[in-house]
């Protein structure tokens, strides 16, 4: 019984927060590269806050349900998921290697964006004394945190990889981009070696440091 209150207690504390992170992450490429010249997201409806146009069944349902388990039973409160990739057809775009760089930081932009909304949140909970929403706030501000310093390693095809491709030359833009189709199969190196932990860990704890200086409750 512990264990089902537990998980229905994350479900209501993570669901919101996460929702909004990954569907505004992903909105906000569409917006933007819409801006740029490529309204490919735009004409599939995909630049809305409708979350149902942006669920993956794998990385919105199956692996934050997972963890959501997990930590149920084990203990924490770490909740990670992503939702579908917003197409973007960079050759549609008004300068294509330029443009990129905008397209690529709308996403974690939008989570820096909801992050400090979390934090002005959080004092307004702490002051009403609304604990529930204060475990809200909370959960929002570290699952932003995670998706936009996730999203911003320089590895293709996350965002920060895109980034990095904007801002090399173009011989070595070209020559990196040849990388991308061993992404995936480099972030599972990271994560099964442990390397990934050992990146994201130091860099999660000053974020979180850094918002908390902005906090005064």
């Amino acid at each position: 019984m512990h264990t089902v209150y537990r998980i229905l207690e994350l479900i209501v504390v993570y669901a919101v927060p996460t929702i909004f992170a990954i569907t505004m992450h992903e909105a906000a490429h569409g917006y933007v590269a819409k801006r740029f010249g490529d309204n490919t997201a735009w004409i599939l409806g995909r630049v809305t806050l409708n979350p149902i146009k942006h669920i993956d069944p794998v990385g919105t349902i199956a692996v934050p349900g997972a963890l959501l388990i997990m930590n149920a039973v084990v203990g924490g409160g770490f909740l990670f998921g992503w939702a579908k990739p917003v197409p973007v057809n960079f050759s549609r775009l008004h300068d294509p290697k330029r443009s990129m760089l905008w397209v690529a930081l709308a996403g974690p932009a939008a989570n820096a964006l909801q992050v400090l909304i979390w934090t002005v949140l959080i004092q307004v909970f702490a002051v009403l004394e609304l604990g529930l929403l204060v475990d809200v706030a909370r959960a929002g501000i570290s699952i932003n945190l995670m998706l936009m310093i996730f999203n911003l390693l320089p590895i293709l095809p996350l965002d920060g990889g895109r980034i990095l491709t904007s801002l090399l030359p173009w011989r070595w833009a070209s020559s990196y981009a040849r990388l991308e189709p061993y992404g995936m199969a480099i972030m599972l190196a990271l994560i099964v070696s442990g390397a990934l932990s050992t990146i994201l860990n130091p860099l999660m704890r000053f974020g979180l440091q850094l918002v908390q200086s902005l906090i005064f409750v």
